[in-house]
């Protein structure tokens, strides 16, 4: 059932998407707009402690939880102490989606503000269990160009290769960005009015009418000119992986692949990926529509899935989760640096700093 019209308003929010796909600019600028609590973080509530403890049923799980997350620096970024939710987390608390419920919505209560925010990208793969247990929430899917991606991923050596390979691909990039999107995608299409899709490209070309698009989604006024005032996070500092480009040198973010790619690699890759690009929109310059990838990519693609799938049902399974030691908060606060969270780095003063300020437009 879709979100109600009066308690639009009000919902949370998930700014999910493939890593490198935006989500920091994206989220940072709806906490830039006013009336969303800052969390200048990614949780890892749904990907770190959900396949770690799994159902939070027993009051003993809870304290655990609680102990792992409360000395972490996740959660030191909220402002909070761990005795403004330890009676809701040991009383009330029954899964993942209660737990960050529980948080967030106490910092929403201590900032004065009317909703929050979550952008951990990873939080794609699990929207099931994030509309499931969050009903209210309300799903931003930011997609995209899958080879820009592809550079920055690799960039950041992100994808793992296969056993047989030498070193990280971009057609492992690409494999993993297509996976996440059609996830995404193939989930969110089961929401209805509360999954909404944005590109991007949109976003950095014509940033007003895009946020004027996600403000009638969110019911929530965005305003351009008062979020690049307030500047919140990567709106005044570009969260890149490309740290050689200086953002008053006029760089642009979109179609660094023209350039990153070789004739050889760019051939290769739009002959894997290149109907994902063209269903989402992105012309491709090298492959014809009706060239086929052939055996040797079709294989290295589904082998990537294969692996990607794998990795997720090792993660969840409650017979490896019974092995596996207790979640400690420095195993927490790695997933920050770690290949699979790398997206935004910490910075402990900035969040600390932000608590304090208050935005033009922010509820009190």
């Amino acid at each position: 059932m879709a979100v109600d019209a009066n308690q639009r308003k009000f919902a949370p929010v998930f700014v999910l998407g493939s890593p490198r796909s935006g989500t920091t600019l994206l989220y940072d600028m709806l906490l830039s707009s006013g009336g969303f609590a800052v969390y200048l973080a990614e949780s890892n509530v749904f990907n770190v402690l959900g396949p770690r403890f799994g159902n939070f049923g027993s009051r003993e799980t809870r304290k655990q939880v609680l102990n792992a997350w409360s000395n972490s620096k996740l959660f030191r970024a909220t402002g909070l102490s761990s005795a403004d939710i330890e009676k809701r987390i040991l009383e009330d608390c029954r899964n993942t989606g209660d737990f960050l419920r529980i948080v967030m919505d106490e910092m929403v209560r201590a900032q004065g503000m009317q909703r929050w925010a979550e952008n951990s990208p990873e939080g794609l793969l699990h929207l099931p269990a994030i509309k499931q247990q969050i009903p209210s929430a309300l799903i931003l899917h930011i997609i995209r160009d899958g080879r820009d991606v592809a550079m920055s991923l690799g960039k950041l050596k992100y994808v793992r290769p296969l056993p047989w390979e030498k070193r990280q691909s971009l057609l492992g990039a690409g494999a993993y960005w297509e996976w996440m999107v059609e996830h995404g995608r193939r989930h969110g299409s089961l929401f209805g009015s509360d999954y909404h899709e944005i590109h991007f490209e949109d976003l950095v070309s014509s940033p007003q009418q895009t946020l004027n698009e996600i403000g009638r989604f969110l019911d929530h006024d965005l305003d351009y000119e008062r979020i690049r005032r307030v500047g919140y996070g990567s709106v005044s500092k570009p969260n890149t992986s490309f740290s050689a480009e200086s953002p008053n040198a006029g760089h642009s973010p979109v179609g660094r692949w023209k350039k990153g790619f070789s004739p050889q690699q760019l051939a290769k890759f739009e002959r894997m990926i290149g109907p994902t690009l063209r269903k989402l929109g992105y012309e491709t310059s090298v492959s014809p529509p009706d060239r086929g990838m052939g055996l040797g990519l079709a294989t290295t693609r589904q082998f990537h899935r294969i692996f990607f799938e794998a990795k997720q049902m090792f993660k969840r399974s409650s017979l490896i989760r019974a092995f596996r030691p207790t979640l400690t908060a420095a195993e927490i606060d790695a997933t920050m640096l770690a290949e699979d969270h790398p997206p935004r780095p910490y910075r402990e003063e900035e969040a600390a700093t932000s608590l304090h300020t208050t935005s033009p437009g922010m509820s009190k």
